[in-house]
């Protein structure tokens, strides 16, 4: 296998599971909006919404780069749950919980996001690398600001 088909493939496999990834964060987001409760309860509730709209407009324009560069987006939750590095929601979790546990999902996909850029720009792929840039820069700002709320 040549370096640029390999390296094709890694960046294939690599929005994959952001796709994944997105997807799942998604399922929990909307756990987390249905099942958040005590005295902060409307601001993540609105905060969580925030987010899970954000995670499926994610979802989207991953999976539609994906094929726009001869990839093939996972699409079931089978393939999803197989994929990412993510957890679901345990259920139960308190608003601090959910909050933690947010932090620590979006410091893992700014990692893997920042991988998957250093694949695009390895290819000469700004279009992907652009879209990645943005989607990395909106999480670690969502940690920062989350870690602030956790005090």
């Amino acid at each position: 296998m040549s370096t640029q088909l390999k390296n094709q493939t890694e960046l294939q496999a690599a929005l994959n599971r952001q796709t994944a990834n997105w997807t799942l964060l998604g399922v929990k987001l909307h756990h987390y909006h249905w099942y958040v409760s005590g005295p902060n309860f409307f601001t993540l509730h609105e905060k969580f919404e925030e987010f899970y709209n954000e995670a499926a407009g994610y979802v989207d324009e991953l999976a539609e780069r994906l094929l726009a560069i001869g990839g093939q987006p996972a699409s079931t939750m089978k393939q999803y749950l197989a994929l990412s590095g993510l957890d679901e929601a345990r259920g139960g979790e308190n608003a601090h919980d959910m909050v933690a546990e947010l932090v620590k999902d979006f410091a893992s996909i700014a990692e893997e996001t920042k991988e998957a850029i250093n694949a695009a720009e390895e290819l000469g792929d700004q279009p992907t690398a652009d879209l990645l840039i943005g989607i990395r820069s909106s999480v670690e700002k969502h940690a920062w600001m989350l870690n602030a709320y956790l005090g």
